[in-house]
């Protein structure tokens, strides 16, 4: 498995052999197709360390896109997006003055940009660097593949729902989504069975890949459909 830097996942040329590689992978021809499910991937990867961050209350890494470092998978997906910390913070940090920090703060986190005793203003500009990291990889995807702008950030939308469900707070993944704001639609969930799940807004389009079936929790299901297959699956769980 290689790594690349965040910057890559604007460039039209590497994005194009990315989606072909992927859509070699599953066997479909269709840039649509592929594109969207590479970027289910991507989003996911993209949002987890945030969405855990805001899920325990812990600050976390400012997703700044040139301090991105991405595990490419041999099949052209991003397996994992690790948050690099920023070059200024790099050198040991020499230790705060007492006086600088307010009682009953918690300590300061100094990772990269991490150097707040605040975690949730931490976070509030983490979400607002999301957004324009978000902004600046749908666009070209979206160029290359064919698929819908919004539809992808439908995609990112419920990739944060699902990584803060993963986290055990459904919640986190709500505000999150409303700190990063602008076209990023907030996730929806739904109890079934006992279980919490996203109610989806966005497909990943495989049931579109020969031989494949929609997702159990696919927004294009008929409801009682779904809601039937769902409480199979919270039954199992």
């Amino acid at each position: 498995m290689s790594s690349v830097p965040g910057r890559n996942l604007t460039e039209p040329e590497w994005l194009s052999a990315r989606i072909a590689e992927m859509g070699r992978s599953w066997g479909t021809t269709e840039p649509r197709v592929s594109g969207t499910l590479w970027w289910c991937m991507v989003a996911s990867a993209l949002v987890e360390q945030l969405a855990r961050a805001y899920a325990t209350g812990t600050g976390a890494p400012e997703p700044v896109l040139d301090r991105l470092d991405c595990e490419v998978r041999p099949d052209g997906g991003i397996e994992r997006v690790h948050i690099l910390p920023a070059a200024e913070f790099e050198a040991e940090p020499a230790e705060p003055d007492s006086t600088d920090v307010p009682h009953g703060s918690p300590p300061a986190v100094v990772a990269g940009r991490q150097c707040a005793a605040d975690a949730a203003t931490l976070n509030r500009t983490c979400a607002n660097a999301l957004r324009e990291t978000l902004a600046a990889v749908i666009g070209p995807v979206a160029a290359v593949s064919g698929a819908g702008v919004p539809s992808l950030w439908a995609i990112a939308a419920d990739a944060i729902g699902n990584r803060a469900l993963d986290a055990g707070n459904p919640d986190a993944g709500t505000q999150l989504a409303s700190e990063v704001g602008g076209k990023l639609p907030v996730p929806r969930f739904v109890e079934i069975g006992g279980r919490s799940f996203v109610r989806r807004i966005s497909c990943c389009l495989v049931f579109e890949v020969p031989g494949c079936e929609m997702c159990t929790s696919c927004p294009k299901r008929p409801a009682a459909e779904r809601t039937a297959l769902l409480t199979e699956l919270a039954a199992e769980s």
